[in-house]
């Protein structure tokens, strides 16, 4: 491995650890303020409330927290391990995976330490699960990544399109 990707290993698990004490802080400091109720911080927008959730998105699998523990644990490794393997990657691989790696390594911490999942951020002006910073992190990554996936295999398509419209102007 050349200094270059050792470098970029360390900033990822670097950032990685960051985020989840970030994570970390963020829920603690959410079951200290918000312990007495809920708080709007823009009314009709965005409130402060604390819950806790023993499953997944959407409260999924909220019956076996243990299998979802373990789950969430392997597939964090393997994406560990594909990020530690996969050479010439597009950067934006780079960003992104530890990103979403951080969100679950956050989320899992919570369900090791307490068998559930502290949530805070309530959306005020649509019904919708109550989530917190490492859900940010998973969903915004895995969105971009989508996104820049669907351009890839657009541009990819667009370019293909164009190499067979040459081929056919030289045949003729």
């Amino acid at each position: 491995m050349n200094k270059k990707r050792i470098l970029t290993l360390v900033l990822q698990i670097g950032g990685i650890a960051l985020l989840v004490y970030v994570d970390y802080l963020l829920k603690e400091l959410a079951v200290r303020s918000l312990s007495d109720g809920p708080t709007v911080l823009i009314p009709n927008v965005l409130g402060l409330r604390l819950t806790q959730n023993t499953g997944a998105a959407f409260s999924m699998f909220s019956s076996s927290p243990t299998v979802l523990s373990i789950c969430t644990g392997i597939a964090l490794a393997i994406i560990m391990i594909v990020m530690t393997l996969i050479k010439n990657k597009p950067r934006i691989y780079d960003v992104l995976v530890p990103l979403i790696v951080a969100g679950g390594a956050g989320n899992l911490l919570d369900r090791i330490r307490q068998g559930y999942v502290i949530d805070y951020i309530e959306t005020l002006f649509i019904r919708f699960p109550i989530f917190n910073f490492a859900d940010i992190l998973i969903t915004c990554s895995c969105i971009a990544l989508i996104v820049y996936l669907v351009y890839e295999m657009i541009s990819d398509r667009k370019k293909e399109t164009e190499t067979q419209a040459k081929e056919k102007e030289t045949e003729l």
